[in-house]
């Protein structure tokens, strides 16, 4: 595959309450660059803040990466909302509706989409509680999480709102954000790839972590020498790293330099197990196969 990026972006992204989150992180790598970077280091995000970056300042021919799920379960069911008239028909749609129901919370909050009486008992929601509908054990998983469990990741289902692994809020607010990008930002695998121009993906950062030699247990990094080992595996030179480091700021500097990696490989784009249906309603994430 010819070359189609210059920079690769990682965001680790997050989904609690509030306008500013330290469980965001950005980082960035230029094609030639020896390393990754963090952009704004020492900054706390808002969601707000990411989406102004991207769109206004980040380089034209970036793509971005985002640690969230792009859409919830449909193929296992033929609905996100099996047996509610207002389910949404595909991804876009589901976007648009999680952005208008919460049209009133601030900073791309999702506390009124999944306090909806009728979507809630969709969603667990409180330890040891759960909605009537969600179906029990760890609930519902999209195709593209298949792929990852077999690849030795550990997903969670994003129709999980509890614990400390839990990634249904984060995934909810990152559709909120997705729905407000321009059109001509394209997100992948809704869109097609396209010939230049910014492209957004869901990542999983586990899957980066993997290819830096860590396993799926020990896939989380604190300190800048696991880091430089980790990033060393990813074909980097050692950077002056902060003897202390988050992991969110970890997970996207390798997931950063993965992407440089891999963005290239033409299979990562057409999944064997990806099909026009499933690309249309539940996304996938850029490196399951």
């Amino acid at each position: 595959m010819t070359p189609r990026f210059t920079h690769f972006a990682a965001i680790d992204w997050s989904g609690a309450a509030g306008e500013r989150h330290r469980g965001i992180a950005v980082a960035m790598m230029a094609a030639n660059d020896p390393a990754p970077h963090l952009v704004r280091p020492g900054h706390v995000w808002s969601r707000a803040e990411v989406l102004d970056w991207l769109v206004e300042e980040a380089p034209p021919q970036t793509i971005f990466g985002f640690d969230l799920g792009q859409s919830l379960p449909f193929a296992d069911a033929g609905a996100f909302f099996p047996g509610w008239a207002d389910s949404p028909p595909d991804a876009r749609a589901l976007w648009t509706m999680v952005d208008a129901i919460c049209a009133d919370d601030p900073h791309m909050g999702v506390s009124s989409f999944v306090d909806h009486p009728e979507i809630a008992r969709y969603f667990r929601r409180h330890a040891g509680r759960e909605g009537d509908l969600f179906g029990g054990g760890p609930g519902r998983f999209r195709a593209t999480e298949a792929a990852q469990n077999a690849m030795g990741c550990r997903p969670t289902s994003n129709f999980n709102l509890v614990g400390a692994a839990q990634v249904g809020k984060g995934s909810l607010s990152g559709m909120r954000l997705l729905n407000r990008l321009p059109r001509e930002i394209a997100v992948w695998p809704m869109d097609p790839l396209p010939a230049s121009g910014k492209v957004v993906v869901e990542i999983y950062t586990t899957i980066a972590a993997l290819a830096a030699g860590r396993t799926a247990r020990a896939s989380k990094i604190r300190d800048s020498l696991a880091l430089v080992q980790a990033l060393a595996g990813l074909n980097c030179a050692p950077s002056l790293l902060p003897e202390i480091i988050t992991d969110h700021a970890a997970d996207a500097l390798i997931t950063a330099a993965w992407l440089r990696n891999h963005a290239g490989r033409s299979e990562l784009w057409h999944p064997a197990a990806m099909n026009a249906k499933i690309a249309q309603t539940e996304g996938w994430t850029f490196g399951a196969f």
